[in-house]
């Protein structure tokens, strides 16, 4: 199995207005498309994006990727104009204007219609617009696969949980952060989709992965940050439990440049302080 010629695609909702796929509901496309498109709300969302995000994508060890970055079709014109701005050196983004509609149904048909007809099965992996992944992640997206060739060649979905990184926080001091080792998170959690197969790894709650499918456990190395802010989907109910996040020294520092291709003097600069 040539894992080099597998298609590698990732698919990022910004601040798409979907209907359903939110922990917390609105009453309508329109409500949640105010919500959504808040000044402030769009402000944090925008410096974890270029702050976290993009940095490693744009510093993968394996460049051959795709992906597609999702939003509406509502989305006021000078917001989609930054965020085209912000990726416009990226050749592996896209960005795909959709109306409102069944969460589940639009991703699926995003995903298949970036799906080459190779015969070969491709590499999925989702991620939300404040959250990041290592810059060797679609080179070990590739790799793993490699050691799976068994259980892919028996299964139509295989899902490859890397499950050791970082919950981290953007602020004009620096980035606050802390390990953690989690199962089933959405960040560096990949699919291996067979070729015919008709859903991809949108199409799954990523936590209910593993009664679906085989999942291979990767736990060997940090391989994703999940942005923790105000406007965190899962944060807006009440009850929701406080995660102290301490600032990350120096060392912390050179390691987040390591892994993930950060600079806490650009998070500070972007962050509003110098």
């Amino acid at each position: 199995m040539d894992v080099s010629r597998m298609q590698v695609i990732g698919l990022c909702r910004f601040s798409y207005p979907a209907l359903g796929g939110f922990q917390v509901e609105h009453d309508s496309p329109e409500a949640r498309a105010a919500f959504l498109y808040d000044a402030a709300r769009m402000e944090e969302r925008f410096a974890t994006f270029e702050a976290l995000t993009l940095p490693p994508l744009r510093a993968q060890t394996d460049p051959n990727f795709v992906l597609l970055i999702v939003v509406g079709t509502a989305m006021p014109e000078p917001l989609l104009t930054r965020l085209l701005d912000l990726v416009e050196d990226m050749p592996q983004t896209v960005v795909i204007p959709r109306a409102p509609g069944r969460h589940r149904d639009v991703m699926r048909e995003v995903i298949n219609s970036a799906r080459d007809n190779t015969g070969l099965p491709s590499l999925q992996f989702r991620m939300d617009d404040d959250d990041a992944v290592a810059c060797n992640f679609v080179e070990r997206l590739r790799h793993a696969a490699a050691t799976q060739e068994a259980l892919i060649a028996k299964s139509r979905y295989v899902g490859l949980d890397f499950n050791r990184g970082f919950i981290a926080r953007i602020t004009p001091e620096g980035i606050r952060a802390r390990s953690t080792t989690e199962t089933l998170w959405t960040p560096a959690l990949g699919m291996v989709v067979a070729p015919r197969a008709s859903r991809g790894i949108m199409n799954f709650s990523h936590a209910k992965l593993n009664r679906l499918m085989p999942v291979a456990t990767l736990p060997d190395e940090d391989m994703f940050i999940r942005g923790h802010n105000e406007f965190n989907d899962s944060r807006q109910k009440g009850g929701t439990a406080h995660v102290p996040l301490p600032l990350v020294d120096a060392t912390g520092e050179a390691r987040f440049r390591k892994i993930f291709n950060i600079d806490a003097d650009h998070v500070r600069r972007i962050m509003g302080k110098s």
